[in-house]
């Protein structure tokens, strides 16, 4: 079995990741609407708890997942020049790359205070 994302796989990975994305987001939404943090500490204080943590760890993956499949299919389809396309691939996956490990870092920092 081929390493790269086949149709199939792509698919499921931009479906299994939705869900988490639009329960997860859900929840995020209905915490700031009703209890927001008054401050930047209460707010690290709820981000540097363990199961916030962890669904922010996963969370990140997920996202970014998502955007590389989703950006992937539409450079792939609607960008003729191979020479662009790669570029543009590289370049994203160069951005995706560097959000995650900012992400990643964010999460470390506040759980080592």
């Amino acid at each position: 079995m081929s390493r790269r994302a086949s149709g199939l796989k792509a698919w499921l990975v931009q479906r299994i990741s939705a869900v988490y994305l639009a329960l997860f987001g859900l929840y995020l939404a209905l915490y700031f609407a009703f209890a927001p943090p008054q401050d930047h500490a209460q707010l690290a204080a709820w981000a540097g708890s363990p199961w916030v943590a962890l669904g922010l760890l996963v969370f990140i993956p997920l996202l970014l997942a998502h955007a590389w499949v989703g950006i992937r299919d539409v450079l792939i389809d609607y960008v003729k020049p191979l020479g662009l396309r790669v570029g543009l691939l590289a370049l994203f996956a160069l951005m995706f790359l560097a959000s995650g490990l900012w992400a990643l870092q964010a999460l470390i920092l506040v759980q080592v205070g």
